[in-house]
């Protein structure tokens, strides 16, 4: 068995010890609402390189401040964060994995902007969201070079990886679905445009071998969402602009209509088969893969390329060695201070 959950990958110049990556995953603990990361943040990543997992992304980064979430996520939209992201980019890489970062904007989705902004003027349902105001030309240009900004702040704090958020109903994939993109002018008439333009931008800013993760959203489940036949299209696009590995998830973009997620283990994963058959590029499989049998399967039949873990490694830090022992691999190392645990 050539290919399984704990063989060595390698896509431009990141080389992955086994196939295992720790989905980005919001924390909210920004305690001084500065967006930079604290010590929080620090011992949350440095223990899933301790307990084995190869690549490790850190959560949702917003390019600007009113690009967050909530004001406890992080930031990355002044140079005075890089050496906060530096420290735990440092201390992963002492403990034998990689780490990258997932850079985007919430849009319509920043529950606490003042005045959110989006493609459109179209509020996001619920309560909590407030209507948006619709980004003009000039503003969207001026969005794009946030982008590119913030991925020249990555690798100078020494990431190996950048991944692109546009999944889950935020600012890239709000541009990219006529569900949030009413738009007249150029952006509206090629829902591609947006999302082509910030990866040509980070691109610009990346070194050469590091490779540009995307995250997509493949199917929508909103009523009059989009679905398989547009996100290969969306990919394909992104693809020619720059992308080297889709992350693939799906929803995020409202309340569910009659098309329902799946919500079981495994549900994800024939997204993401279609789009690496479709395009034969790399891609991650994601979506309740905690249980290591099912998440070696997804490797070995060749559904994805690697497979990413998120709440399974919330409850777990050392997910990927017990995987490995689930699994009887001999892949995976146990740190040496540990060892004596596992005989």
């Amino acid at each position: 068995m050539t290919n399984h959950l704990f063989s060595p990958y390698e896509i431009k110049g990141l080389q992955l010890k086994n196939r295992v990556v720790m989905a980005p995953m919001c924390q909210y603990s920004v305690s001084a609402r500065d967006g930079k990361p604290n010590e929080w943040h620090y011992v949350h990543y440095l223990s899933r390189a301790i307990g084995g997992a190869a690549l490790i992304i850190m959560e949702m980064t917003d390019v600007e401040p009113d690009g967050r979430i909530t004001d406890f996520d992080l930031g990355i939209w002044s140079d005075d964060h890089i050496p906060a992201f530096a420290r735990i980019i440092d201390g992963v890489h002492a403990h034998g994995a990689k780490i990258g970062i997932q850079i985007a904007h919430a849009g319509r989705k920043a529950e606490d902007a003042k005045e959110p902004v989006a493609p459109s003027a179209i509020p996001y349902p619920g309560s909590r969201y407030k209507m948006p105001r619709a980004l003009t030309v000039d503003e969207v240009n001026q969005m794009v070079q946030l982008y590119a900004d913030a991925a020249r702040r990555a690798v100078q704090a020494g990431v190996d990886m950048i991944e692109l958020h546009g999944a889950h109903g935020y600012l890239i994939h709000q541009f990219q679905s006529s569900f949030t993109n009413k738009r007249e002018d150029a952006y509206g008439q090629d829902l591609t445009k947006f999302g082509v333009e910030v990866i040509q931008a980070v691109k610009k800013e990346m070194p050469a071998d590091m490779p540009l993760f995307f995250r997509i959203t493949a199917v929508e489940y909103a009523d009059g969402g989009y679905g398989m036949e547009h996100a290969i299209k969306l990919s394909k696009a992104y693809h020619a602009a720059g992308v080297d590995v889709f992350h693939v998830s799906s929803g995020g973009e409202g309340p569910v209509g009659e098309r329902k997620p799946g919500n079981y283990p495994g549900y994800q994963v024939p997204f993401a088969r279609k789009i690496r058959e479709a395009l034969g590029v790399p891609v991650v499989a994601v979506g309740m893969l905690e249980d290591p049998a099912l998440a070696q399967s997804v490797i070995c039949s060749e559904e994805a390329d690697l497979v990413a873990i998120a709440r399974g490694m919330l409850r777990d830090p050392y997910w990927t060695i017990h995987a490995a022992k689930s699994l009887r691999s001999e892949y995976t190392t146990i740190p040496k201070q540990y060892e004596r645990a596992y005989h």
